[in-house]
């Protein structure tokens, strides 16, 4: 993913067609060194390629992927325990939150 940040990077900058040393620049500026494989491996798929096309096509794939749309919620025995154990953390981390306001100091006292 870093790689093709990084080739989108240099296009939006105005390099249309960036090399693998434009690319590893990139890289470099924010502490990551760059894989050489991978690196060419990505300027050859998107080589002669407009990136907005790719991008939209991108998209398009990505509209037909399931996301996980509403789903019954189903009360059972687990469910139910899972819920009342949650709340039980959530109330304990209310009480410690209590707890450390006691200490007799603030931070702007």
């Amino acid at each position: 993913m870093r790689y093709v940040a990084a080739y989108l990077l240099a296009v939006l900058g105005g390099n249309e067609a960036p090399t693998s040393k434009d690319i590893k620049k990139i890289l470099d500026s924010v502490g990551i060194e760059a894989d050489d494989d991978r690196l060419n491996k990505v300027i050859s798929e998107l080589k002669g390629k407009n990136v907005e096309d790719v991008i939209t096509a991108g998209n398009a794939k990505l509209a037909s992927v399931p996301t996980g749309g509403p789903v019954a919620a189903a009360t059972t025995g687990a469910a139910a325990s899972v819920a009342a154990v949650e709340e039980k953390k959530e109330e304990k981390k209310e009480e410690s939150e209590e707890s450390d306001d006691d200490m007799g100091f603030g931070l702007f006292d």
